[in-house]
């Protein structure tokens, strides 16, 4: 069988988490964090100083460097687990950062969770919509070298958010793409399934400073949360209980009003005592995601919200084209950040 006989491997990789499958699926076979764990013992050994006393030695350890790794969940276990392991995040603000660990990370992918042959497959990967030309020729040089693929594909996530809602009755390929990941946010404008690159807006508030911020109201408002499982804490908050509203002070309202059905509880146990703890989320729920709307409460250094950004982005486009990228707007799923494109509609 030849690879067109065969479904193509789908790997979306971000700066937080990275998704993985079949095309045909109607969702992702695996969604991993975007961390590589490598032993630091033996990475160490093969950059000593050679000589040809230890050269075999330098080179068993450089051989078990290369195998002994972990990617995911797996890695930050490792790392939790043993002080030998060195966490290495390969993309940063959507952009490869250490394409060294991201060509292990890909491998442990494509042969340890997708468990398929490389050169069996065609396939499709995304880049974010501002990636450097050489950016996508280093990643076209390791598929096709390293992995020897019979095809590649890549993408740009924005592109393929307007595809998602691509059905028969609704062929609609240009719209603005609000894609917000985990270390950057883009507002892309699309029109005819091509992104208008000259036109696009980046925005330095992303999936990660939403969780800081809820880190940060929570520990000013004196919550029992264990300084080692904040982060995570905020985390999970902001993937379950966040939301957004129309009206700020109204949501405050309600939250004084009725605080038994609006405050959310969180319980976990402390990692180091495993004694169990307990803690509120509350006014965090919606002031997490309201930093795109009102960044100032984040941070002074950004202060342009996102309906305005949006606005720009749609006014610098070629005229002809912004009737219809007025008319539709599409979230991209890269991260769980519940955006209402209400709120952005009504303030134009």
């Amino acid at each position: 069988m030849d690879a067109t006989s065969r479904p193509a491997v789908v790997i979306d990789n971000g700066s937080g988490y990275t998704k993985m499958g079949f095309a045909g699926n109607v969702e992702p076979c695996f969604i991993l964090p975007s961390v590589v764990a490598v032993n630091e013992s033996f990475l160490n050994q093969s950059r000593a100083p050679s000589s040809k006393a230890n050269w075999l030695a330098q080179h068993s350890a450089g051989v078990m460097a290369d195998l002994d790794f972990f990617i995911g969940d797996e890695a930050l276990a490792k790392s939790r687990s043993s002080n030998t392991y060195n966490l290495s995040y390969p993309i940063k603000h959507g952009q490869v950062d250490n394409w060294d660990a991201m060509e292990r990370y890909w491998q442990q992918c494509i042969f340890n969770y997708l468990r398929c042959d490389p050169e069996d497959h065609y396939f499709l990967l995304t880049e974010s919509p501002l990636t450097a030309p050489e950016s996508r020729e280093y990643t076209g040089e390791i598929m096709f070298e390293t992995f020897n693929v019979p095809g590649l594909y890549i993408a740009v996530n924005s592109v393929l958010a307007l595809a998602a809602g691509y059905t028969t009755s609704k062929c609609e390929m240009t719209g603005v793409v609000v894609d917000a990941g985990d270390g950057a946010t883009y507002v892309v404008p699309v029109a005819d399934g091509y992104v208008i690159g000259s036109s696009i807006k980046s925005i330095p508030i992303a999936g990660k400073d939403v969780t800081l911020f809820i880190q940060q109201l929570m520990r000013e408002r004196g919550e029992n949360v264990p300084q080692e499982d904040s982060f995570e804490v905020a985390r999970k908050a902001k993937e379950m209980h966040c939301y957004t509203c129309s009206d700020i002070v109204k949501e405050f309202n309600k939250h004084d009003k009725e605080p038994a059905k609006y405050i959310k509880q969180w319980r976990g146990i402390k990692p180091k005592t495993g004694a169990p703890y307990s803690c509120d989320i509350g006014y965090e729920r919606f002031l997490g995601p309201e930093v795109f709307f009102n960044p100032e409460i984040y941070s002074s250094d950004f202060s342009t919200p996102l309906p305005a950004v949006i606005d720009k982005c749609i006014q610098s486009a070629p005229i002809d084209t912004r009737r219809a990228l007025y008319k539709v707007k599409y979230p991209s799923s890269r991260e769980k950040i519940a955006l209402i494109f209400d709120l952005v509609q009504n303030s134009f």
